[in-house]
C-alpha cells in the first residue's frame, strides 16, 4: 500500500497535466519515457513537464505544421534503463533514433504500431532477447530499421518479409542463429542489408536476384556454407559485396562479373577455390577488392591492372605462385597490397617503391634475388608515404639499401627471415617515424650503428638471429618510447648499456645468447613496466638485481652466467660483511656498564642471521594468520548455517526479514527451496569440489532440478549487502550456451552462497587428467571445447567484465559436450581488485596466470584473460597440465610446446590419445594460436573476437557442422 501511495504521488503532477485540455500528448509521452531512463549527463535536463509544447526540447523536432513530434533522436546521450511504453503516445513520429546508448531490455514489438514511424535505430546498445516475430507484422511505413551492436539472440522473423517497405536492414552485431529465411529476398524495395558479425548458418537461399535496388550486402563474420549465391550478378546496382569469414566453398561465380557498380568485393576468410578470373579486372569501379584466407591457387592475372581506381589488394593467405604481375604498376590509386603468405616467387617490383604505396605486405612467399636496389632514393622519391613494409620470410640475400633513410614515413619495416648481408646502414637512424624495426634471423654483421638513436619514434627493436657484433650503442636511450629490445643471439659483446635504464617504458628485453660481460645495472628495478628480462648464456657476473620484476625473474632467464650470483640462480654471492655484533658477556657496556648474567659463551648475531631470524617470524605470524583466519571462517560456517536450516523457504524468496540473524535468499527463476530443506545444502557428502573462492555442493530444489551452491570463503572481503546484491544480480543476468548460469544468492553478514544451475559432466580438468574418471577425447570434441570456450569468454568481455580465474578446474561440460566457463565474476564480488588478494584466491591458477599479475604498474585487462584461454587451449591439446613437476626439474607447457614446434617435433604437442587420428591442417593452427594468446606481451595477444575468427577459419569444411554447433 505504502508503494502504491509514493507511486501516485510520484505520477501526480503528470495526472494533472494529462487532465489539463491544453495538455500535449507528446510531452506526456515523453515525460513518462524519460522517467524510466537514466540520465547521467542531464542531456534531457531541457525536458520538463511543466511544458506546453516538447518542440524545443534536446534531441525533439516537430513537424511545423502539425506541431506534433515527428523525430527523437537521442544517439550517444549516454543514457540508459528500457525503451518505454510512453514513446507510443507519439502518434506522429517518424524518426526514433537512440543508437549509441546503454538502453537494455527487449524490443518492444508494439514500437512499428506508430502509423508515420519511417526509421527506428536502436542500434549500439545493450537490447537483449530476440526479435519479435511480431515487430514487422503491421509495419506501416517503416523504411530503415537498425538493430546493430547488441546482444539479441534467436533466429530472423519469417515476418520480416511482410514489411514491404523497408529499405535497409540492419542486424549486424549480434548474436542471431539459424538460418536465413528465404522471404527475406522479397522486400524489392530493399537497398541495404547487413547481418554481419552473427551466428546465421547455411546455404543461402535462392532469389537474392530479385533485390533489383540493392545497393550494399554483408554477409560477413557468420558461418553460411555451401556455395555463393549464383545469381548475384542480377543485382546490377550493388556498390558492396561482403561475403567474408563463413564456410563458403566452391569457385567465386562467374555472374559477379556483371557487377559493374560495384566499388568494395570482400569474399576473404572462406574455403573459395580454384583460379582468380580474368573477368575481375572488368569491375573498373572496385576501390577495394580481398579474396585473402582462401584456397584459390594459380597466377595472380594481370588484368587486375586495369583496376585504375583501386585503393586496397588483399589476395594473403592463398596459393598463389608466379610472380607479381607488372602491370599492377598501372593501378595508379592503390595504397595498400597484401599479397603475404603465398607461393611467389621472383624478385622485387620496382614499381612498389614508384606507386603512392602506404602499405606493402609480401612476407611468407619465396621472393629473392640479389639485385642492389641503389637508386632506392630517386625510384622512392614519387613515394613520400610509405608507412608499412614487411618483405618478412622470403628469400632475399641482398645487403640493405643504404639510403633506406628516404622512406622517410615509414613505421612499420619488417625484413626478418630472409638471407640479408652486411651492415645495418647508417641512415636506418634517419626513419624518425618508424615504431617498429624488425631484421631478425638474416645474415647482418657488423656492429648496432650509433645513428639507431636517431629512430626516435621505435617500439620494437628486434634484430636477434644475426652476426652482429661490438657493444650496443648509448645512443638508444634517445629512443625513450621502447617497449621491446630483442638482441638475443648475436655476438654482441662489452656491458649491458647503462642507457638502458632509462627507457622507462621497457617490457620486453632479450639480450641472451651473446657475449655480454660485466655486471646487471642495478638500476634496471625500477623498469616498472618490464615483463620480461632475459640474459642468459653470456659473460655476466655479480650480484643480481633485487626488487621489482627481479624478485620473480625465471631461473631460465639468468642461467649460462658462470659468475651471476643470487637466489634466481641458487648461488650465494661472495660478499664482504661488516664485523658480527658480538654480545661478550665478560666485557664492559659502553652505556651503562652492565654485562650480562651469562659466562663462557659469546652470542654472535651478523646481520645475515638478524635478518634471517627476522625473516622466520614474519613466516611464523603469517603462519598463525592464516590459522586464525581459517577458524573465523569456520566459526562463521556455523554461526551462519543455524539460521538458514531453521527457516522455511518463502521468508528467503522475496526480502530479507528485519532481524540480522536470519538470511535472504534469491532464486532468479522457479522454485525458491531446497528439496532436502535448508538442513542438507552444505552436507559434506554432497560436496562437488574445492576452489579459490569457496566450497561447492550439490542439491535439488523442489521443483526437481539440481543445483550447485558455492559457499564463498572470502567473507571478510565481501562488500556490503547492497553492493553483492547489485553485483550478484548483474552475473545472473549474463546468459550464454558457453556460461554458467547464476540462478540465485544466500546472504548474512557472515555467510554469503551462490546458486548455479548443476552441470553433470564435471570439470574440463577432470575429462582430461582425473585418473580413471578422465575421457578420451577426440579431436572434433576438443576443438568443439575451445571453440564454446572462447565463445563465452567472448560474451563476457563484450559485456566488460574480466574473468580472472581462467583454468581447466573453472570449464565445466554437459552432457552435450558444451563446454560452459564457470566462477563468472566472483572477483567482482571483492571491494576492490587488490592483487594481493586475487593472487592468493587463485593461486591453484598457477600457469594460467598473466605475466601482469605479477607486475602492479601494469593494468589488468581482456588480455589477462586471453593468456589464460591460450594456456587451455594447449591444455586441451596435448592432454598436459600447464606446470609439471618430473623428477627435479619444472615443465612449463608454453615453452615445451613453442620449443617443440619450432624444432618440427608436432607430435609432442599433441596427447598420446590423438596421434593418427587428428586433421594436421586444424591441430597446427590451433596450437599456434594457443601460443600467440599465451605471449607474455599483452598487446600481442588478440581479442576473443578474433580468436573465435580465427577458429572458425582454422575448422575444416569436410567436418560436419552439426558437430561443432
Amino acid at each position: 500500500m505504502a508503494f502504491e501511495l509514493c507511486f501516485l504521488l510520484l505520477l501526480a503532477p503528470l495526472l494533472v497535466l494529462a487532465l489539463d485540455p491544453a495538455f500535449n500528448d507528446d510531452v506526456l509521452g515523453l515525460i513518462v519515457f524519460k522517467a524510466g531512463l537514466s540520465d547521467p549527463e542531464a542531456k534531457l535536463a531541457s525536458w520538463s513537464e511543466d511544458d506546453g509544447s516538447p518542440c524545443n526540447w534536446a534531441g525533439v523536432k516537430c513537424d511545423p505544421t502539425t506541431g506534433r513530434v515527428a523525430e527523437v533522436v537521442l544517439d550517444g546521450f549516454s543514457l540508459s534503463g528500457h525503451i518505454g511504453r510512453g514513446l507510443l503516445r507519439l502518434q506522429n513520429l517518424k524518426k526514433l533514433s537512440l543508437s549509441d546508448n546503454n538502453f537494455t531490455g527487449f524490443i518492444n514489438p508494439d514500437l512499428p504500431h506508430l502509423g508515420s514511424l519511417q526509421v527506428i535505430d536502436l542500434s549500439r546498445n545493450s537490447l537483449s532477447g530476440s526479435i519479435p516475430e511480431e515487430f514487422f507484422k503491421q509495419c506501416g511505413s517503416l523504411g530503415v530499421v537498425s538493430f546493430a551492436g547488441n546482444n539479441l539472440t534467436g533466429r530472423i522473423p519469417e515476418s520480416l518479409s511482410l514489411c514491404q517497405t523497408l529499405v535497409e536492414v540492419n542486424f549486424s552485431s549480434n548474436w542471431l542463429s539459424g538460418k536465413l529465411p528465404p522471404g527475406i529476398w522479397y522486400l524489392r524495395m530493399l537497398q541495404l542489408i547487413d547481418l554481419s558479425d552473427n551466428l546465421l548458418e547455411g546455404e543461402v537461399p535462392k532469389g537474392m536476384e530479385n533485390l533489383y535496388d540493392l545497393r550494399v550486402i554483408n554477409l560477413g563474420k557468420n558461418r553460411f556454407s555451401g556455395q555463393l549465391p549464383g545469381n548475384i550478378g542480377s543485382c546490377l546496382k550493388l556498390k558492396l559485396l561482403d561475403f567474408s569469414g563463413n564456410l563458403f566453398s566452391g569457385r567465386i561465380p562467374d555472374s559477379i562479373r556483371s557487377l559493374d557498380s560495384c566499388t568494395s568485393l570482400s569474399l576473404q576468410g572462406n574455403f573459395l577455390a580454384g583460379q582468380v578470373p580474368n573477368w575481375l579486372g572488368d569491375l573498373k569501379n572496385l576501390v577495394m577488392l580481398d579474396v585473402s584466407g582462401n584456397n584459390l591457387s594459380g597466377e595472380i592475372p594481370s588484368s587486375l591492372g586495369n583496376l585504375e581506381v583501386l585503393e586496397k589488394l588483399n589476395l594473403s593467405r592463398n596459393g598463389f605462385t608466379g610472380s607479381l604481375p607488372d602491370a599492377l604498376a598501372n593501378c595508379i590509386n592503390l595504397l595498400a597490397i597484401d599479397v603475404s603468405h603465398n607461393l611467389l616467387a621472383g624478385k622485387l617490383p620496382l614499381w612498389i617503391f614508384k606507386l603512392g604505396l602506404r602499405s606493402v605486405l609480401l612476407s611468407g612467399n619465396r621472393l629473392g634475388g640479389s639485385d642492389e636496389y641503389s637508386s632506392l632514393a630517386s625510384m622512392a622519391a614519387s613515394n613520400g608515404g610509405l608507412q608499412v613494409l614487411d618483405l618478412s620470410s622470403n628469400a632475399f640475400s641482398d645487403v640493405l639499401p643504404s639510403d633506406i633513410g628516404v622512406l622517410s614515413s615509414l613505421q612499420f619495416l619488417n625484413m626478418s627471415g630472409n638471407h640479408l648481408l652486411g651492415w645495418i646502414p647508417a641512415s636506418i637512424g634517419e626513419l624518425k617515424a618508424a615504431y617498429v624495426l624488425d631484421l631478425s634471423d638474416n645474415w647482418l654483421n657488423g656492429s648496432i650503428p650509433d645513428e639507431i638513436g636517431g629512430a626516435v619514434s621505435l617500439k620494437e627493436l628486434r634484430l636477434q638471429k644475426n652476426f652482429l657484433i661490438g657493444k650496443v650503442p648509448a645512443e638508444i636511450v634517445k629512443c625513450s618510447s621502447l617497449t621491446n629490445l630483442i638482441l638475443s643471439q648475436n655476438n654482441l659483446t662489452g656491458p649491458i648499456p647503462t642507457a638502458i635504464v632509462n627507457l622507462t617504458n621497457l617490457e620486453y628485453v632479450d639480450l641472451s645468447l651473446n657475449k655480454f660481460s660485466g655486471g646487471i645495472p642495478k638500476e634496471v628495478t625500477n623498469l616498472s613496466h618490464l615483463l620480461y628480462f632475459n640474459v642468459s648464456h653470456n659473460h655476466l657476473e655479480g650480484e643480481l638485481p633485487l626488487g621489482g620484476f627481479f624478485n620473480t625473474i625465471p631461473p631460465s632467464s639468468v642461467l649460462g652466467n658462470p659468475s651471476l650470483c643470487g637466489s634466481a640462480v641458487n648461488r650465494a654471492c661472495p660478499s664482504v660483511h661488516p664485523k658480527p655484533i658480538v654480545l661478550n658477556p665478560n666485557s664492559s657496556n659502553p652505556v651503562g656498564g652492565s654485562s650480562s648474567p651469562t659466562h663462557g659463551h659469546k652470542i654472535v648475531f651478523s646481520i645475515s642471521a638478524l635478518i634471517a631470524i627476522g625473516a622466520a617470524v614474519f613466516i611464523a605470524i603469517g603462519v598463525i594468520a592464516v590459522t586464525i583466519l581459517n577458524m573465523h571462517a569456520q566459526s562463521s560456517l556455523s554461526r551462519s548455517a543455524a539460521p538458514l536450516e531453521l527457516s522455511g523457504g518463502e521468508d528467503y524468496s522475496c526480502s530479507p526479514t528485519n532481524d540480522p540473524n536470519y538470511g535472504k535468499l534469491v532464486m532468479f527463476s522457479g522454485d525458491a527451496d531446497f528439496a532436502a530443506g535448508r538442513q542438507a545444502l552444505l552436507n559434506k557428502d554432497c560436496e562437488l569440489g574445492r576452489g579459490g573462492f569457496g566450497v561447492v555442493y550439490k542439491t535439488a530444489l523442489c521443483d526437481g532440478r539440481s543445483v550447485a551452491i558455492k559457499m564463498l570463503s572470502v567473507s571478510g572481503l565481501i562488500k556490503s549487502q547492497e553492493d553483492f546484491e547489485r553485483e550478484v544480480k548483474g552475473l545472473g543476468k549474463i546468459r550464454h550456451r558457453n556460461l554458467v548460469a547464476l540462478e540465485g544468492y544466500y546472504w548474512t553478514p557472515s555467510l554469503q552462497l551462490i546458486i548455479y544451475e548443476y552441470i553433470p559432466c564435471g570439470s574440463l580438468f577432470k575429462n582430461l587428467h582425473d585418473g580413471p574418471g578422465k575421457t578420451c577425447l577426440t579431436w572434433r570434441q576438443r576443438f568443439h571445447i575451445i571453440l564454446g570456450m572462447a565463445k563465452g569468454l567472448a560474451h563476457l568481455h563484450q559485456m566488460n567484465i574480466i574473468h580472472y580465474n581462467l583454468k581447466s578446474t573453472n570449464v565445466l561440460i554437459d552432457n552435450n559436450g558444451e563446454p560452459k566457463v564457470g566462477d563468472i565474476g566472483l572477483a567482482r564480488l571483492l571491494p576492490t581488485l587488490d592483487r594481493c588478494i586475487l593472487s592468493s584466491k587463485i593461486q591453484s591458477a598457477l600457469g594460467y596466470m598473466a605475466p601482469e599479475f605479477a607486475c602492479q604498474t601494469v593494468k589488468i585487462t581482456e588480455k589477462c584473460d586471453v593468456y589464460g584461454f591460450g594456456i587451455l587451449v594447449l591444455e586441451v591439446v596435448t592432454g598436459k597440465r600447464p606446470v609439471e613437476y618430473v623428477e627435479d626439474d619444472v615443465i612449463v607447457l608454453s615453452d615445451m610446446v613453442r620449443c617443440a614446434l619450432g624444432e618440427g617435433r608436432v607430435e609432442e604437442c599433441l596427447d598420446k590419445n590423438l596421434l593418427g587420428n587428428f586433421p594436421a591442417e586444424e591441430a597446427i593452427p590451433v596450437i599456434k594460436l594457443g601460443l600467440i594468446c599465451a605471449s607474455q606481451v599483452p598487446s600481442n595477444r588478440p581479442d576473443m573476437g578474433e580468436v573465435i575468427n580465427i577458429l572458425e577459419l582454422i575448422q575444416c569444411p569436410s567436418e560436419g557442422q552439426e558437430e561443432l554447433e
